[in-house]
């Protein structure tokens, strides 16, 4: 009897060491047996995701950073141990080579539609991938952006890693952090804001599912273009000058600086009777703070000072 006792025991204690977790990544179910141990992240704010989650021990390397975005000093000091496996985009053969068990990239993220990295095509090497949420909007439907895309990532993280404690201390840090940010909001209606990423012949910029959306409204804004059904995509001048921004948000990244951009606007004729030039009203917002992650709570808080003064 005691032997049986004893038995049963150990199989349980073995079954909650086996113990599954699955997560939610865009349409799919992503089921982990145990965490990974040899993570790549890709661009700067889903590995500053990794990063504030304390996991840096648990990756072999990052991608897709310093051919279009420069570390900055925080960033820097956090993957200082760890190797740039590709500037831009990874190949699958840069993922499978580091012997990576996954990878944390999203659509246009890292990874393309019908592209030669997706999670089918790097399945058959054990390599599982979680899919950014503001990206799922490439492969189907999803609701407006909202924070909850933020928070929902870093949850999810924290399950597949094993430190869903410190997900979970993060996620209500930065929601207390937000309710006090937008406490001070004054606004009796909000500002009409547009986001100039890129491009002077045709603008780049945000629609609905595109983070900055998100980051206005918190800041007690309305992007312009919330009703332009993508994420990041181009639209025409024509369409901005029409909606007549009062505030307009610069994504800063690239070669051409957030001031170059600025002087392209007030420089041009075409956008003399905008009220943002008439007015000069810019807001610049690091790549990393426009896009999910970490800073997104310090990018509504710029916004806010620059929308409203406080």
């Amino acid at each position: 009897m005691k032997q049986t006792a004893f038995a049963i025991a150990l199989a349980c204690t073995a079954g909650a060491a086996l113990a599954e977790t699955t997560v939610q990544s865009c349409s799919r179910d992503v089921v982990f047996d145990t965490p990974p141990q040899a993570a790549i992240s890709n661009d700067v704010n889903l590995t500053e995701m990794m990063l504030v989650l304390g996991l840096a021990d648990k990756m072999v390397g990052y991608t897709g950073i310093s051919g279009w975005k420069t570390l900055d000093e925080e960033m820097r000091a956090g993957v200082q141990a760890l190797p740039e496996l590709s500037a831009k985009y990874p190949t699958k053969e840069v993922l499978v080579g580091a012997d990576a068990d996954f990878f944390f990239a999203g659509w246009n993220y890292g990874m393309k539609v019908g592209g030669e990295v997706t999670p089918e095509t790097l399945q058959p090497f054990g390599i599982k991938v979680y899919e950014l949420t503001e990206s799922c909007i490439h492969i189907g439907d999803k609701p407006k952006v909202s924070m909850d895309d933020m928070y929902n990532d870093i949850l999810n993280l924290g399950k597949i890693f094993d430190v869903e404690a410190k997900a979970q201390e993060l996620v209500d840090g930065y929601k207390t952090e937000l309710a006090a940010i937008t406490a001070d909001v004054k606004a009796d209606e909000p500002l009409r804001v547009f986001v100039y990423d890129s491009g002077e012949d045709t603008p780049f910029t945000a629609g609905r599912y595109a983070m900055p959306t998100a980051l206005i409204e918190a800041a007690g804004g309305r992007n312009i273009m919330d009703d332009f059904e993508k994420s990041w995509a181009t639209v025409t001048w024509e369409a901005v000058v029409e909606r007549n921004p009062e505030v307009v948000v610069i994504v800063n990244y690239g070669s051409v600086t957030a001031e170059e951009k600025r002087a392209f606007m007030m420089n041009n004729p075409a956008f003399a009777d905008l009220d943002a030039v008439k007015n000069d009203r810019f807001v610049v917002l690091e790549y990393v703070e426009a896009t999910p992650g970490p800073r997104n709570i310090k990018a509504v808080q710029k916004l806010a000072a620059g929308f409203w003064g406080q």
